[in-house]
């Protein structure tokens, strides 16, 4: 074969073309520009919105086995919680029936008591409810304001309980709204009675919680004991919730035990109230005295002695 006619070209193997550096260049410069366009002029929601539309039907198919796994995990865990509620509800009814029928018969037999000592009927407290509209601006009181006032026959002394037990007293009263003090306070005093013992006593509102004072450290008073309203104040009704006794201390240098009250009614959070009459407003006068014999008649008397 002649020299002439051999083709002497490189193979497409080795033909470089355009420079490596010059296509990472170009390249690098348009999605730089890309990008900036995109950011700029949303050139690119278009397709991507045209992309989601085409891929949705995919995505919904690929997410159906996920959810039907972890939904149906779901549907075991919530069958299993309800099936517990159920369950503790089911308690709950059944004890709630027993102490309702023991509070029917306490009622029958009291009943009973007072008619076979010819006794008065307990008194029926009459009372509104009422919301709570804001805490008062002394940030050294325990005070919340109510929106019942004296349009609405609040008067200052009505007792303020809620679902757990008393709350506080009424202290001031304006035309649409009254304030309230609260157990907590530290000029609030309420007289109680222990369920378990029997024995009154006097409770008094400090920071943060309450302490019954002004008893003997000799006394019968345990931690756990409840403390209800006695109803001799004239004020409160016999038998609300105040407090729970949280810890006694005895000291042997002083003649008083140190109690510490958790209210039954807690002072935070609470919204919607009950206003209570005061029970001196529903109780017989009390009979006035008789009045005193004169002074000159006492010596006369004695003169002819």
């Amino acid at each position: 074969m002649p020299l002439g006619t051999l083709d002497r070209t490189p193979p497409p193997f080795f033909r470089q073309g355009t420079p490596a550096l010059t296509k990472l260049v170009f390249f690098s410069a348009l999605a730089f520009f890309l990008m900036v366009a995109d950011v700029r002029l949303r050139i690119a929601d278009p397709v991507r919105e045209a992309i989601a539309i085409v891929l949705l039907p995919v995505q919904r198919a690929l997410a159906v086995p996920v959810e039907l796994v972890f939904g149906g995990a779901d549907y075991l865990r919530g069958l299993e919680a309800a099936r517990a509620a159920e369950r503790e509800a089911q308690a709950q009814l059944a004890l709630s029936a027993d102490q309702l029928a023991r509070a029917g018969a306490l009622a029958a037999e009291n009943a009973r008591l007072r008619a076979l000592l010819d006794l008065k009927p307990a008194l029926a407290v009459r009372s509104q409810a009422a919301e709570v509209l804001y805490d008062a601006a002394d940030p050294y009181s325990r005070k919340v304001v109510i929106d019942r006032g004296q349009a609405q026959g609040v008067v200052a002394g009505s007792p303020v309980v809620n679902q757990h037990g008393v709350l506080g007293q009424v202290t001031r009263v304006f035309a649409l709204t009254s304030e309230v003090t609260l157990l907590v306070d530290k000029d609030a005093a309420i007289p109680v009675l222990n369920v378990r013992t029997q024995q009154r006593g006097a409770a008094f509102g400090v920071a943060g919680g309450m302490e019954l004072r002004f008893t003997s450290a000799n006394d019968d008073v345990r931690a756990g004991d409840e403390l209800q309203t006695s109803g001799m104040d004239g004020v409160y009704p016999p038998g609300l919730p105040v407090a729970k006794v949280v810890a006694v201390e005895r000291r042997s240098e002083s003649g008083f035990a140190r109690i510490t009250l958790a209210p039954a009614a807690g002072s935070d959070g609470v919204r919607h109230v009950l206003v209570l009459e005061p029970l001196a407003a529903m109780l017989p006068p009390r009979p006035e005295p008789a009045p005193a014999a004169p002074e000159v008649a006492r010596r006369k008397g004695s003169g002819r002695r």
